[in-house]
């Protein structure tokens, strides 16, 4: 093994962790039926600042951790053959 291939690998596995943790962190969005019965104003506190809640956050940092996974995917099996030549 390369020593490249060693540290996209170890970079790899600590993206999944990530992305793992962080979605178990976040809370459900299940809210089931009496938030469709019972409606609800949309001009709440919360609704405008959404943006600096823990679940933006969180949702901020999955999308990094997913996005930080992909790209090391395809660095992997872009880089993997030519080191091997």
């Amino acid at each position: 093994m390369n020593i490249v291939e060693i540290v996209l690998g170890v970079v790899l596995l600590i993206s999944c962790l990530m992305i793992i943790i962080i979605v178990l962190m976040q809370d459900s969005k299940d809210q089931g039926l009496t938030s469709a019965v019972g409606g609800g104003s949309s001009d709440s506190f919360f609704s405008k600042n959404e943006s600096r809640t823990k679940e933006a956050r969180l949702n901020r940092w999955t999308k990094v951790a997913a996005f930080l996974f992909f790209v090391i995917t395809l660095a992997v099996n872009i880089a993997i053959p030519f080191l091997h030549k």
